[in-house]
């Protein structure tokens, strides 16, 4: 026991060791064998409680005792026989533990060694013999005292399946010896001694990192097979932390010695070229300022770059922000900061240019020949901001192209379909990863000009979400007296965007924020006519898919009246996109002809295109006269263009119920409750009984009910409709009507006329009644589109009834 002892001395002299703190155990230097007789020991015993840690039997630990019992115990122990009781704490935070606060079962130790501390702490030296169970404490003052009794173990039933287990345990304690870098490798050697295996099972039990609690369980098991099963869950649990760590720390190894590798290269790689003179980060900023010297820019930008400049020569070509500096003054280089293109000024030129690409559209075009005009007399001028608002495929964006062309400017366009994140314009901050310039700045940059024809394509379908809100910073873009100083977050400093032709494009104004909207001059690009459509074709669209499929003039005829078939029976659209695609299936098929070397005739006629392109698609709307009452012909605007609507009224015996039907809108059905109303009241006038009203229903409806409908232009309509049909008295054949109707009889102006003009005369109608505000827009119109057509206008609801029914209003 003196051996013990004095191995300790020197170890621990200089050492304390805190009941809160766990410590690594050691193994024993006695007796591994833990079956002691129960004589031997005194059935009552000084108890000491221990806070963080389990003893087990035939370990060796050192503790720092503080507390007074603790203390007082250890002394009284130590004179008796050197044997003390040893139990753990349930709660760590229990200064004054009774016998609730602490486990049943413990072990006894003997005291090896007791040694005073300068501070006054006694430290002692405990080996763990044998278990015990605590039957009840006899004392609590002036230290913890109890009668105990020893625990054995319970017979092996199957020394066999034992003797696989605790291998297995020796094979995970080398496992883990080897992936853990705080044990010796030493640790393997000391346990390949122990050949106790009760002693081998409490030295490996009391080195798991596991919670008090799962300790206290194993020293509790009697089952030595019970025991090692759960020793082998908990060092299985280790294991697999041990080996992620191990993963964990050779990946890491592996990135610091590819950081370390790649430095240490990048390091030879700049002496090297600076024995052999050369040096490319300086190179590299050399270039910049030789290419700076001719750049012309605002003295604000030049006095930026040099500082640029200066600020990079100080960092290390490794670094990501040597990158990110490099990209910012190659940008400043790169943009038109004082580049512009001549502009055209022969306008005759501009106007003949303008005139090759598209038909019609002659108020864009005019507009353009004035702005040109003022520069060509001023020298200097903003650019306009110009909206062209229109349905689908009638040349809005093309324009903006043979804009460009006509005045000899780059062109650019900026598709804004979709467009949610306002960083989309201004750009973001140059301290993001990944950061750049918004789209504007970009274009510039690709367009190499700062005066271009800059297209702001689709602007009315711009989102708007938690990003940001797009449409508020184009604001600062498409305002004239703003976008001199336009600021770009990435670029940080103001440019100016007053001489850039800004053209955007939209179907429709109803979605575009007022605010913007504000800042555009609109212009309505109305759909083609058939006439305009006819000319379209023969002079872009086929000699197009002519080009575009190898064929020559003289290969395929196509005639007036033809191209007129297809526009009627296979397409139905404002613009021209689908009847290109028709035209490109008939030169296709022309095509295969002459490939396969087939006899065709080179004159297409009605039979061909059913060949060509299959059955007619679509039946024209063609007014049958019918000198029946109630029904009456409206006209209607749509996505595609005009359209002629059949209104029918029906009376039936009834309570003078008004029902509508035929998939009506909201302001259709108020535009027919306010002309019912209107008759009511001047029923007396019109000749109609009042009584009626009570001793019928009202049908209305409009045909084809798969379509949404709605509007006010059907008012005027709904009054003659119904208006036959209490009268009784057809309504005035080949007349088509629009206009909005009021409760005070008036007839108010409505949209879409020139659409509705032309779906008139193809429809084969003969006189069209409008509100005499609308006389403004027929006159826009080509008289040779509206040649035949006779129109009425009218001010009152009276003068409707008037021409409709000829019926006067007494």
């Amino acid at each position: 026991m003196n051996q013990d002892r004095d191995m300790f001395d020197e170890f621990f002299a200089q050492t304390g060791f805190d009941e809160e703190n766990e410590f690594m155990p050691l193994i024993s230097v006695d007796d591994e064998d833990e079956s002691y007789e129960s004589d031997k020991f005194p059935t009552t015993l000084p108890i000491l409680a221990l806070k963080n840690t389990v003893l087990f039997p035939g370990i060796v630990i050192p503790i720092t005792v503080g507390r007074d019992k603790s203390i007082k115990a250890i002394n009284k122990a130590f004179k008796q026989g050197e044997i003390i009781g040893v139990l753990s704490q349930k709660d760590t935070n229990e200064e004054d533990p009774g016998q609730e606060d602490l486990f049943r079962v413990g072990t006894l130790a003997k005291i090896l060694k007791l040694l005073r501390m300068p501070d006054g702490t006694t430290t002692a030296i405990l080996q763990g013999k044998t278990r015990f169970a605590l039957q009840q404490l006899t004392q609590e003052d002036p230290y913890l005292e109890g009668q105990i009794s020893i625990l054995e173990y319970l017979k092996v039933k199957n020394n066999l399946e034992f003797e696989a287990q605790i291998s297995s345990v020796m094979d995970l304690a080398k496992e883990i010896i080897e992936l853990s870098p705080h044990i010796p490798s030493e640790a393997m050697t000391m346990l390949k001694n122990i050949n106790n295996p009760s002693f081998l099972l409490n030295f490996i039990a009391s080195n798991l990192g596991t919670k008090i609690q799962v300790k206290q369980k194993i020293l509790e098991i009697n089952d030595l097979s019970e025991k090692a099963n759960l020793i082998l869950q908990h060092m299985n649990s280790e294991l697999q932390l041990l080996e992620l760590k191990e993963q964990i720390d050779v990946k890491v190894r592996g990135d610091i010695e590819k950081q370390q590798r790649d430095y240490y290269l990048s390091q030879q790689l700049k002496t090297i070229q600076e024995e052999l003179g050369q040096n490319p980060q300086e190179e590299e900023i050399n270039a910049l300022l030789e290419r700076a010297k001719d750049k012309k820019w605002p003295e604000a930008v030049s006095e930026t770059f040099h500082r640029e400049i200066t600020k990079i020569r100080r960092i290390n070509p490794q670094m990501a922000e040597y990158s990110v500096q490099l990209n910012y003054l190659e940008l400043l280089l790169d943009l038109p900061w004082q580049t512009f293109t001549k502009d055209n000024f022969n306008l005759k030129k501009v106007k003949k240019v303008l005139d090759q690409d598209h038909f019609g559209l002659e108020k864009v075009k005019e507009r353009i020949l004035e702005h040109l005009a003022v520069l060509k007399l001023k020298g200097d001028m903003k650019a306009p901001i110009i909206c062209l608002a229109g349905p689908p495929g009638v040349g809005k964006t093309s324009l903006g192209k043979s804009i460009a062309r006509a005045l000899n400017r780059h062109f650019i366009r900026m598709s804004l379909g979709g467009l949610h994140d306002e960083s989309e314009i201004r750009g973001h901050r140059k301290t993001y990863i990944g950061a750049m310039p918004g789209r504007i700045i970009q274009s510039l940059k690709k367009a190499a000009s700062g005066n271009p024809v800059f297209i702001l394509d689709e602007i009315d379908k711009v989102g708007k979400d938690f990003r940001g809100d797009p449409s508020s910073a184009l604001l600062e873009v498409l305002d004239p007296e703003q976008n001199t100083s336009f600021h770009d977050n990435y670029l940080e400093l103001e440019y100016d965007l007053s001489k850039v032709l800004f053209i955007a494009t939209a179907n429709s104004l109803s979605t575009i924020q007022p605010a913007l909207l504000d800042r555009m001059e609109i212009i309505e690009v109305s759909g083609y006519s058939i006439e305009e459509k006819v000319e379209i074709v023969k002079r872009h669209l086929i000699p197009q898919q002519l080009e575009a499929h190898g064929l020559d003039k003289n290969q395929v005829k196509l005639s007036p009246a033809i191209i007129q078939q297809i526009i009627a029976q296979y397409t139905r659209e404002s613009g021209v996109r689908s009847l290109d695609r028709q035209i490109a299936g008939v030169m296709r098929h022309i095509a295969k002809k002459v490939a396969m070397e087939e006899p065709y005739d080179v004159k297409v006629s009605p039979e061909d295109l059913k060949e060509m392109l299959g059955p007619a698609r679509f039946s024209k709307d063609m007014y049958q006269e019918t000198p029946y009452p109630g029904v009456a012909v409206g006209l209607a605007w749509t996505s595609v263009g005009g359209e002629i609507l059949f209104t029918e009224c029906q009376l039936v015996p009834g309570k003078g119920k008004l029902t509508l039907t035929g998939n009506l809108g909201d302001v259709m059905k108020e535009s027919a409750a306010t002309a019912l109303t209107y008759i009511k009241a001047h029923s007396s006038k019109l000749g109609i009984d009042p009584k009626k009203f009570e001793e019928v229903d009202v049908h209305l409806h409009v045909p084809e009910g798969a379509i949404p409908k709605d509007g006010p232009s059907a008012g005027v309509t709904m009054l003659s409709c119904l208006a036959s049909a209490l009268l009784e008295k057809p309504i005035r054949p080949y007349l088509a009507m629009t206009g909005e109707i009021t409760l005070r009889g008036k007839v108010l102006p409505v949209g879409g006329i020139k659409e509705k003009i032309l779906a008139a005369k193809r429809a084969g109608m003969k006189e069209i009644l409008l509100c005499s505000e609308n006389e403004k827009d027929v006159l826009e119109i080509n008289p040779d589109y509206i040649k035949g057509l006779k129109f009425h206008y009218v001010k009152r609801m009276e003068e409707v009834l008037s021409i409709t029914l000829n019926q006067k209003i007494a």
